[in-house]
């Protein structure tokens, strides 16, 4: 017996049948004598009407006012999970974030998760009924409703975990877990049966979608075990064939594997945009000048080169989001005039393309075959970022796809596991 928390979302519950089918799911778990506790998201295509509905009325719609509107999407499926469960036979009740009292900051649509009371939760689930709460949302100080941000329903779910210690959170999505890289890219992509917090995180920060980073910074602050899964896929309850993917710690037998694959997976982002800001004075505190306006405009900043020539100027280039180049570039150049810079150039044609791997902290030599696969197949690299267990490149655009099946090939993960 064990307590687990599941969380299901998007087209896992997009329909009545769906929703239907995730009673039965739970069902099962409950056959075995598990705990459960369930965090839902609005059902599929609901936070987007909502968002369409706001914007009708005012394209730029009061914060609290349009928190209030979101929560109503997941009010609608915790009702409905708790009507399938109880027609079942099976008690459940239904929480809104604020029953539960998720207690958050007051920041409105991006708001974080500051405490979670738990008394109810443990009072219902020693009474045997299984809990559902709504996920993406809290309530602050105030008494204000607010919402987590798009995929807030993963943190909450990670949330109630840590708060409740529970055995494992499972996120079921609409793939089986979590893989070597995007299958629609490389057909041979590989499902990982594990995989670390730092990898996880690394993969979700570079553009992997499976889960909120947000989600992977709180399992791995707080341990909680964490499994990706498939809600289409059959629940498998053997020990020794676990379903999905595991999300943990760091294991001490994956350091003595004599066959260990040094990378996990490879990940990529196409939203990307380059900025270079040519000539610029060589002078302490010109990283900032050039920085500190882009940031004080909330922008984003990824990666940075700074290039210093023989006439006593430098040529800084750094990344942001694609969405934002307009704006910094406009910005940046504004700078450069202030600076007396020679040129800002911006591009949007590039991509990044990471490796991610705990095997790069004992063994050397993986960069180099990093940068020797993608010359052989005639990839400029444009940019390079490195951390203790991951290596990212930018390249252009056009070579995205070759770039990452040749790396994926390069590093043998085809056969991963």
């Amino acid at each position: 017996m064990a307590l687990i928390v599941q969380k299901f979302g998007g087209t896992s519950i997009g329909t009545a049948e769906r929703i239907e089918s995730v009673a039965d799911r739970i069902a099962l778990f409950r056959d075995r004598g598990d705990d459960i506790v369930v965090v839902v998201s609005a059902m599929s295509g609901e936070t987007n009407r909502l968002v369409a509905l706001a914007q009708s009325i005012d394209e730029n719609p009061n914060e609290r006012e349009y928190d209030v509107l979101l929560a109503t999407g997941e009010q609608v499926t915790i009702a409905l999970l708790s009507m399938a469960l109880n027609k079942r036979g099976i008690a459940a009740r239904s929480y809104t974030g604020s029953q539960v009292h998720i207690l958050t900051d007051s920041a409105h649509n991006k708001a974080r998760i500051l405490d979670i009371e738990e008394k109810n939760l443990r009072t219902d689930l020693d009474k045997g009924r299984v809990i559902v709460v709504a996920g993406f949302q809290g309530v602050d100080e105030s008494g204000n409703i607010t919402t987590l941000g798009r995929g807030g329903s993963d943190t909450t779910a990670v949330a109630l975990a840590a708060a409740l210690k529970a055995d494992e959170c499972q996120i079921y999505t609409d793939v089986d877990g979590v893989y070597t890289t995007d299958p629609r890219v490389v057909p041979e992509a590989q499902r990982l049966d594990k995989i670390t917090f730092e990898e996880m995180l690394e993969m979700a920060s570079l553009g992997s979608k499976v889960l909120q980073i947000r989600a992977v910074e709180f399992a791995g602050k707080y341990n909680v075990p964490l499994r990706v899964l498939s809600s289409f896929d059959e629940p498998n309850f053997k020990d020794d064939e676990p379903n999905g993917t595991l999300i943990t710690f760091e294991k001490d037998e994956k350091e003595s594997e004599m066959e260990q694959a040094l990378i996990s997976g490879i990940a990529f982002n196409r939203d990307e945009a380059k900025l270079t800001i040519l000539g610029v004075p060589d002078e302490p505190g010109v990283a900032y000048k050039i920085l500190g306006p882009i940031g004080d405009n909330n922008i984003e900043i990824d990666m940075i080169i700074q290039n210093i020539g023989a006439d006593g100027t430098t040529d800084f280039t750094f990344t942001v989001h694609r969405n934002d180049l307009s704006v910094a570039k406009e910005i940046l150049t504004n700078t450069a005039n202030e600076l007396g810079a020679r040129e800002v150039i911006g591009d949007d044609k590039i991509v990044k393309i990471s490796i991610v791997g705990v095997g790069m902290r004992s063994h050397a030599g993986i960069a180099s075959q990093m940068f020797k696969a993608l010359a052989d197949e005639g990839i400029n690299i444009n940019m390079i970022s490195t951390s203790e267990i991951k290596i990212s490149v930018v390249v252009d655009e056009k070579y995205l796809e070759l770039g990452v099946r040749t790396l994926h090939s390069a590093f043998g993960l085809e056969q991963s596991s």
